[in-house]
This record gives structure tokens, sequence and C-alpha cells, in this order.
């Protein structure tokens, strides 16, 4: 039987309290009382935010007292990576500094005009579901053995991916966008997400990112279906126009981004994402050699997840800990520079990242893989059936070739007509799409 989402990060109605959690901050937050489509936000939470931004003031950064890498033999794998800790750590820790870090922000323009300018407390699950897409246009763009570093001059491709995801309504993956889309999802703003939530956001506002290009397949009761992802990924181009770029509004931006990229026949690149259920209120110790193998494979996109009041990115694993990017830091916005570009220190991790036991783990994940090309995909259906589905008896998902007889035809999905184009327009998601709750399938 499917079960209802839970959100991870979901907090329930107590007293604002705020709590030192390793080295990262996590203010607990009540929730969002509900409002009806278009009403303004109610006095109540007005006032929660007030309390809210007395904690805001207080930016809380990584710190020196992390728990790092033990002295051991073992391996380490992080996002199809593996690493030797005797050997290899500085190699690790660089790979993982590379990756995008999305966290609480403070001091954005207000969501929708009138609503919060900071995601503190509720946002944690769409950071972690922007660091994710992050990972899957590096991949894309950059390969995924590019490395960043603090002073070394990056390629242009990185600054417009880094620029889809600034806290600006005019850039594509914004919390602003999120939230927004979210609202076509049942979710008003300033409400928790859950991982599948996250996972039908970001395949709606990819619909109308024409630079990357990403054909994003959220798999349905459990099952991967090779036939339609193929479908998907081999479908005619929408339009032939040339892509404007994610930051639509920003006019150095903008130039940039002109006669650049052009949409082709051809495989467009897949995001994969598989929302799952690994156990009613704890993790069923049987999925976790499986789950633990998925960040082994070359196509890892790491899971998004967590536990009781808090969501994580996870990007890997030591023996039975996960290892995972906590986006509960609040940090002051960053804009865009007069240039185009933007100071991307606060968006990489310096630090050694945290981990936990793979057994606190909250049953309601969302695994994630990139496949370039249909021969990576190929790979990734081959190691599934190799590593995951022959390997176990309660299997995690399913990968099946057809379409199932019993399922409605699937559609690939594709761009509303709209009079005006890119994350500008997403301003009221309910003309757009229909609501998508048929796989909530997380928690009890």
């Amino acid at each position: 039987m499917l079960l209802p989402e839970r959100s991870i990060g979901q907090k329930t109605p107590k007293a604002w309290t705020r709590s030192l959690v390793g080295a990262s901050c996590s203010i607990r937050t009540q929730s969002a009382p509900k409002r009806t489509k278009g009403a303004k936000w109610s006095l109540n939470f007005l006032c929660s935010c007030s309390v809210l931004s007395k904690y805001e003031n207080q930016t809380t950064v990584l710190s020196e007292y992390l728990e790092e890498f033990p002295e051991t033999d073992g391996s380490v794998w992080i996002l199809g990576r593996q690493y030797h800790l005797k050997t290899d750590k500085s190699k690790l820790l660089l790979d993982i500094s590379a990756r995008l870090w999305f966290t609480y922000r403070r001091k954005f323009s207000p969501i929708g005009g009138t609503g919060p300018s900071s995601d503190t407390g509720w946002g944690c699950m769409l950071r972690c579901g922007q660091m994710m897409l992050a990972q899957a246009l590096i991949c894309r763009h950059l390969g995924r053995d590019w490395h960043w570093g603090r002073d070394k001059k990056q390629p242009e491709e990185y600054h417009r991916i880094l620029r889809c995801f600034i806290d600006r309504k005019d850039c594509c993956y914004s919390i602003h966008q999120m939230a927004q889309m979210g609202v076509g999802e049942g979710k008003s703003i300033g409400e928790w997400f859950g991982p599948n939530t996250v996972a039908q956001v970001l395949k709606k506002l990819a619909l109308f990112d024409e630079w990357n290009s990403l054909a994003v397949y959220v798999s349905m009761d459990n099952t991967v279906v090779i036939e339609d992802i193929k479908k998907m990924c081999w479908s005619p181009p929408q339009s032939s126009s040339v892509a404007r770029g994610c930051t639509l509004s920003h006019r150095s931006a903008l130039s940039q981004n002109k006669n650049t990229a052009v949409f082709c026949s051809g495989w467009k690149p897949l995001l994969l994402i598989i929302p799952l259920r690994l156990g009613i209120n704890h993790i069923n110790p049987i999925y976790i050699d499986a789950f633990k193998e998925c960040f082994k494979m070359p196509q890892s996109l790491g899971a998004l997840g967590g536990k009781p009041n808090n969501a994580y990115y996870f990007i890997g694993f030591l023996g039975n800990e996960l290892i995972y990017l906590d986006p509960h830091t609040t940090q002051i916005f960053v804009d865009l520079e007069e240039n185009g570009m933007v100071d991307d220190q606060s968006f990489h991790c310096q630090q050694a990242p945290h981990r936990m036991k793979i057994m606190n783990l909250d049953p309601s994940v969302a695994l994630g893989f990139f496949c370039k090309e249909e021969k990576d995909f190929d790979n990734w259906c081959s190691l599934v059936q190799k590593e995951i589905l022959k390997l176990q008896s309660l299997r995690m998902f399913e990968l099946v070739q057809n379409h199932p007889a019993h399922w409605p035809p699937f559609i690939p999905p594709a761009k509303p007509e709209v009079t005006t184009s890119g994350a500008e327009l997403i301003e009221s998601t309910d003309k757009l799409f229909e609501l998508e709750e048929e796989f909530e399938i997380l928690s009890v």
C-alpha cells in the first residue's frame, strides 16, 4: 500500500528553540499555517517570522570542531569514486569541497513579493534538491572529475550553473521558483517538503531550462521503466529557439547566454530520481547493502533524505556511516555581481563533512542518477540488474523494460504553452500543471 510522504525536516508546533548540532545550526520552527491560494500571509506567521529574524542575525558556519575522517584502512565512496583513507584523504576532501553546497539563506527578496525573506527552518529539503541538481549540471557541463579551488579560475559554465541557483525570482532553480512551484504540489510557501515533492518540482522547473536541457524522470510506484525513459530522452525538440540561460532579467548574464545553447536532436541528458520508502518507521536492514551500492555507481548523484527534523544531501558512505552535506547553516544572501559573476566562497563546504549511522536514516529517501549519454543509462541498467536486483529477495525498486499495461499511457512532459519564457513566468503554478499527488509514498 502506498503511504503519504513524510516531509523530512518537518517540526511539530513547539516553542522556538535554537540547537547546535555538531558545527551546524538547526533552528526549529513552527509550521506555517495553511492559507488559501492567493491569500496574504497570516498575521500569526508574520509574527513567527519576526521571532525567526532575531536568530537569522546569528549566521552559523562550519567550524574546526567537525569530526575528521578516522585513520583507518577503510575505503570511502563519494558519488561513484572510491578513496582509501590512508592514502587519498586530501583527494577525498578536495572532491567533497567541489560539490556545490546550498544552505539556508537570509535577506533575499520576499518570495512571492510578500512571503518570507529567509528559508531558515523550512527550506532544508529544497536546498538538498538544489545540491543534487547542481551535481547533475556539473557532470553535464564540467564532468565528474572537475574540481573547485578557492583561488582557481573557473570556466564560464561553472558560473552559469551557479547563477541558476541564486536566490532571486528570475533564476530558474532559486528558492523562490522551487517554493512557488511547490504550491502546485499542494505545499504552501514555508511548508516542509519531502523527497518526492522536491523531485516533482525539479521535473517541472527543468521544462523551462533550455540551456541545460535535461530530461527529468521521477519513478512512480517504485518502478523504473526503461521504455519510458528512452522515449523521453529521445523525444524530438520542443523548440528550436536559442536558449536564454538561467538568469533571465539580469542584463550582463543575458549577454553571455545568447547564441550558446540550441536544442538539437539526440539523447537528452537524463536526471533520474527514484523516491523510495525503505521501511515503515525505520530503515529495514535488508536494504542497506543495496542502498550503499548505489553510491558506487559512476552515475550516482547521491540521495535526498535525512532523519526526523533534518534533511540532508547524502553523497557517499564509510562503512555503515553515511556522508552528507548539511544545509542547516544560515548564511546571508549572495547576489550576482555587475559582471554577472558570483562570489562563490560560501557555496562550497570547505571542512570535513558530517557522518551519521545508516540505521538512523529516515526511511523516506530519493536516489539520484545522471546519465549524460544513452550508453551511460544502459550501463546503469546493467549495474542495477547485477548489483542490486539479483542480490535481493526484497527489492528497493523494480527495473522493467516495458511500460506496464495497467498504467496510463506515458507522455513525455512538455513545457506548457505560454506567452513568455523561462523562470520569470512561474508566478502561479496552478495554471501550468495539475496537482501530482498520486505518488507521495513517504511517511505514516
